[in-house]
């Protein structure tokens, strides 16, 4: 199996790191990240400027890495099409922190896989639902266990999983769960500070809300110790509200006809 790991942490990342070691027994695995920290980026993709492929070395690890100075996504695409073969699955991650609700809208990592997606390819975004861990073994382990048993099974062609694991040891883990996208908007706050020229500039900073976090959602699956695994694809059709709109289209469509 041809593996292609990307994130939005950066090549030298200790969670890409953990992902590729523990992936190597499965197959062929080639690293393809960002130069540095890309968090929250989202889905960007580089239009303006060239892209680079510098290659590196993770610690004597055998696998082929490069560093870019594109973006996750970019990421992805750069090394789906530029190695010998296709990957038969992205793994992205391992991310530390958790994207869980609408996080998954401003992940890099989460857009990684989403993009690997769209390119037709099997993808999986793991993150260690921790900002500060330096343990990603539980995370790494799952990654692993993971990326065997999903080989039989039947995706759609525009679904990836979105895999949350609690900071916790492999031993302490309550389970799996399949779950759904729980919510967990983020309370803005922007600051003003002046830099020392007397200029003002702005710093962003918010608070996690929590609105819905019960049973079968991936942030109540974490709160209780289990891994999280959410399908998620990328038609963002509200399919509920057509009929709803079907009354309003109609009177539009009578007004654009009109002389």
């Amino acid at each position: 199996m041809n593996i292609l790991i990307v994130n939005d942490d950066g090549i030298f990342a200790p969670g890409l790191r953990a992902a590729a070691e523990a992936l190597l027994p499965l197959g062929r695995v080639r690293a393809v990240a960002p130069e540095r920290e890309q968090s929250a980026v989202g889905h960007a993709i580089t239009l303006h400027k060239p892209l680079r492929l510098d290659p590196v070395d993770l610690n004597g690890l055998p696998v082929e890495a490069f560093a870019s100075n594109g973006t996750p996504a970019d990421c992805v695409i750069l090394g789906a099409l530029t190695g010998e073969a296709p990957p038969d699955l992205v793994v992205s991650g391992i991310n530390r922190g958790a994207n869980l609700g609408e996080e998954v809208l401003y992940s890099g990592t989460v857009s990684a896989a989403m993009e690997a997606a769209i390119q037709g390819l099997r993808a999986i975004a793991v993150s260690v639902c921790s900002y500060t861990t330096e343990d990603f073994r539980a995370a790494a382990r799952a990654t692993a266990l993971l990326a065997e048993l999903i080989q039989g099974v039947d995706l759609p062609d525009d679904c990836f999983l979105n895999v949350n694991v609690p900071s916790l040891p492999w031993e302490d883990l309550c389970g799996v769960e399949v779950t759904c996208l729980g919510r967990r908007s983020y309370i803005n706050a922007v600051e003003r500070r002046e830099d020392p020229r007397g200029r003002p500039y702005y710093w962003f900073s918010g608070e996690p809300q929590e609105t819905r976090s019960g049973a079968g959602t991936d942030i109540g699956a974490v709160a209780a110790g289990r891994i999280s695994i959410t399908p998620v694809h990328f038609d963002v059709t509200s399919f509920e509200t057509i009929e709803r709109l079907a009354t309003v289209a109609e009177a539009l469509s009578a007004r654009v006809a009109q002389p």
